[in-house]
């Protein structure tokens, strides 16, 4: 079987660990085939590139057969309805979706100097540095990540600011000076999580790919995203969400992003979704942080998928009615 992914290291390392979990569940030979995005060919900064430049050639390779399936960081996915003939088949296991500092001399957030300079390229990461008000200077950066802490090890900057999910997927996860609390640096919606896709034609793929899929990620991810939709912004707008999916209360009893998760989906079990959202003006200074809950059962299913939606888009009502519309107006 071909697997499309996008030829960065971090692209080809997700690419590889769904190619070991596909042999592994089906035995079958997977080949992986490097295909450049329009996100990849430019230098500007992702924010000005539009919506889906990471995910758009590998689209067109799956609808032009050139591939059987494709792999995507999931929050490079459009918000929009899904492309016609195209399924999600599997959405694995979510890493750690909270953000990572790297910073020289091994120091903390709260350790760096007024004016240090901290490279990220994320209108959300940069707006939520901003509003600590600790007097740090964002610098704007694209690269992978090795480009990114190289930067730091030669002196250029500071520190940066990354997915803590990238870091670990590429064995790199010992440079991590700090994981930055989601109280303060709250996640991309869909951050950590992987987005295994193919033709919906091709129903024993389709069947096949399902056994790589986690409910209780797809289930999160589904709420986090029905935020962002509901509010109508994409990369550029500063919109962070996290949401986490428990029995009982264990995730509300967690710090924000520290729950691994209730384990396997048991029948006749009822689960609460907890999802927290921020909406921010770019230069930090007004924010809307809220948080909202909702209870799923028989997490696998549409109608779970539908009430965790629901969450997302009651959460961006809230927050639309608490002041974000004033500050997503410029981004959308």
């Amino acid at each position: 079987m071909k697997l499309g992914t996008r030829g960065s290291a971090l692209a080809l390392a997700q690419a590889r660990l769904v190619a070991e979990a596909v042999t592994a569940a089906t035995g079958e030979r997977v080949d992986l085939v490097e295909i450049s995005t329009a996100g990849d060919k430019s230098s500007a900064p992702v924010a000005g590139l539009g919506v889906g430049v990471f995910v758009s050639a590998l689209r067109d390779a799956l609808a032009a057969k050139e591939i059987d399936f494709a792999v995507h960081s999931y929050k490079d996915l459009p918000t929009a309805a899904a492309v016609d003939g195209l399924t999600i088949a599997a959405v694995p296991p979510r890493e750690d979706p909270r953000e990572a500092l790297v910073a020289s001399g091994g120091r903390t957030l709260a350790e760096l100097p007024r004016g240090a300079r901290i490279g990220t390229g994320a209108p959300r990461r940069i707006a939520q540095l901003a509003a600590l008000g600790l007097g740090f200077e964002c610098v704007p950066i694209r690269g992978n990540v090795d480009t990114r802490l190289r930067k730091v090890r030669d002196g250029e900057l500071d520190a940066v600011v990354l997915a803590r999910a990238g870091i670990a997927r590429l064995g790199r996860a010992d440079e991590i000076t700090e994981v930055l609390d989601p109280l303060l640096v709250l996640p991309a919606p869909a951050q950590g999580a992987l987005a295994v896709e193919c033709r919906t034609a091709d129903t024993a793929l389709v069947e096949a790919l399902s056994a790589l899929d986690d409910p209780f990620t797809r289930l999160a991810v589904v709420a986090e995203r029905a935020l962002l939709a509901a509010l109508e912004a994409g990369c550029s707008a500063p919109v962070a969400a996290l949401a986490e999916v428990a029995e009982g209360d264990d995730a509300a009893d967690s710090p924000p992003g520290t729950y691994d998760g209730p384990g396997p989906a048991e029948p006749g079990t009822t689960y609460e979704i907890y999802l927290r959202g921020a909406a921010l003006s770019h230069d930090g200074s007004f924010a809307v942080r809220l948080s909202g809950t909702g209870t799923l059962t028989a997490p696998a299913t549409a109608a779970a998928r539908a009430a965790a939606a629901e969450v997302g888009r009651r959460l961006a009502a809230d927050l639309l009615a608490n002041g974000a519309d004033s500050v997503l107006g410029s981004a959308r």
